[in-house]
This record gives C-alpha cells, structure tokens and sequence, in this order.
C-alpha cells in the first residue's frame, strides 16, 4: 500500500451531505442511480452515479446523509455529468454498502 503525506489527505474534500433526488440511470453500463445531494449552504446540491442498486431503493435513499468526495473535476457518465463521487464499501457479495456518518452531522461537515 502507497503511504500518502498529511497534506495529501487534507486535499481531499470528504463532505457529508443528504440525498435529496434520487432517479434511475437506465443508460449506465452496470445498474445504477443518478443522485442529487445537498451538502450544506457552501458547497450546494450536486449529483452523481452510483452503482448502489443491490442493497438501496431509490425511496430509502431520500433524506439519508452520505459521505462524498467533492472536489473531484466533474466526471461524464455516459449522459450524465457526475459532479462527487459517493463513498462505500464493497461486501462479501461485492456490492457496494454506503459510507456514512454514525450519528447526524450538519450538511457539508467535513471528514477529519
């Protein structure tokens, strides 16, 4: 595993936000969702793909905070422009299991 410095951590801008739309993303190669979440009054709505079908339905995801990376460039997906990128973990099965906090923190309260 590459060690990385402080400074590179700092970097990257893990922000909670909550989903606030979710639709389907028919177009994706693999099953996915086009998600719009809010990430506080600084950093606004943004929205993404997430290949986050086999453990979430859309109606689950609306109002769950989640962790995202947001200060990646935006990124097309297909017909869709990605603007974060939502965090998570792959299970036995590899899927993936969202990252998010373990209690409510305020929109955009960034990972330290």
């Amino acid at each position: 595993m590459k060690q990385i410095s402080w400074g590179d951590f700092e970097q990257v801008e893990l922000r909670v936000g909550v989903v606030a739309d979710v639709k389907p993303f028919p177009e994706a190669k693999k099953p996915a969702y086009k998600i719009w979440a809010d990430f506080g009054e600084e950093i606004g709505v943004k929205k993404s793909s997430a290949q986050i079908t086999d453990h979430y339905t859309p109606e689950e995801l609306i109002g769950r905070q989640i962790v995202g990376v947001v200060n990646f460039p935006p990124r097309q997906i297909g017909p869709f422009m990605s603007e974060f990128l939502v965090t998570g973990f792959i299970d036995s099965g590899g899927a993936v299991v969202l990252a998010k906090p373990e209690r409510p923190v305020p929109l955009g309260s960034k990972l330290c």
